[in-house]
This record gives C-alpha cells, sequence and structure tokens, in this order.
C-alpha cells in the first residue's frame, strides 16, 4: 500500500452522505437473512436494471463502508494482509513516525524488513490498535472506579 493510495481518499460531499445513509438503512434490513448470496439491482444511465449476485458478506462490509460515509468519513478498504511503510502505520494509529518506529524496534508490534525498509503488516497493526485501545478503556475505568471510591465529586 502506497502513502499515495492514503493521500487519495477525498471525504464524502453532503449528497454522497445523504445517499450513503439511505442506502446503509435500506441494505440493512437484508443482513439477518442466513442466505450466502443476496441479489442487488444496479441500474445504469439508460435506466436499465441489472441484477447483481454477491456474497452476504460482501453486503455487510458495504453497509459498513456506507454507516462510515453516512458519518462524513472517508473510506479506504484495506486488505488484511496488506503491509504498510512506517509512516503509513503511525498515521493510522495517529502516532509520529520516530514513536512508531520505537514501538517496532522494542518489539511491541511485530515488523519485517524489505531491503532496509520496515514493513509492518496491517492485521498486526490492527490487532495491537485493538490492545492499546482496550488497555486505555481498562486505565480508564479503573481511574473513574477510584474517583468514585475516593468519592471525589464525579457521580
Amino acid at each position: 500500500m502506497s502513502t499515495a493510495a492514503l493521500v487519495n481518499v477525498s471525504l464524502p460531499v453532503e449528497r454522497e452522505v445523504q445517499a450513503a445513509l439511505e442506502g446503509q438503512r435500506a441494505l440493512a434490513a437484508f443482513l439477518a437473512t442466513r442466505v450466502e448470496t443476496q441479489q442487488i439491482q444496479i441500474f445504469d444511465d439508460k435506466n436499465q436494471a441489472h441484477r447483481v449476485e454477491l456474497p452476504t458478506s460482501a453486503l455487510r462490509l458495504l453497509v459498513d463502508i456506507l454507516a462510515e460515509l453516512a458519518e462524513g468519513n472517508a473510506v479506504k478498504v484495506v486488505p488484511v494482509h496488506a503491509e504498510l511503510t512506517t509512516q503509513e502505520a503511525a498515521d493510522m494509529l495517529n502516532v509520529s513516525r520516530p514513536h512508531l518506529v520505537k514501538l517496532l524496534e522494542e518489539g511491541a508490534l511485530p515488523f519485517h524488513r524489505a531491503g532496509k525498509h520496515r514493513r509492518v503488516r496491517f492485521v498486526d497493526l490492527m490487532q495491537f490498535k485493538a490492545r492499546r485501545d482496550q488497555a486505555s478503556e481498562d486505565a480508564m475505568a479503573a481511574l473513574a472506579k477510584q474517583a468514585q471510591e475516593l468519592g471525589m465529586g464525579y457521580e
């Protein structure tokens, strides 16, 4: 995955946000099915319908994408086997590249070298992020509990 691929992501405009919201609501109703595939219709510029069969798992992903667009967020689909540069990984964690390199060198996050460059697998990055987010939530819960026990007025 290249930095250019991340830079070319643009935020949805208002009409796209509204269409995403409507599409998300319409498609979400079909996700409860146990069927492995779903058929949808796509209309071309001549208003002719074309039937398309999609795996239900792809439809779930599409609903998730539409939910993000409806919130006004840009979306980029990244295969779980993708390899990221240190800058791309740092951007996804919202940390500096030097801090990310420090995490890599400390062994907190697995990586491998492609020549002299470090590469981080997307799946490893997401697992690290989930652990980091959980640790943050746990620490916040512990602080809130301690504040309540000490009667610090956070009731």
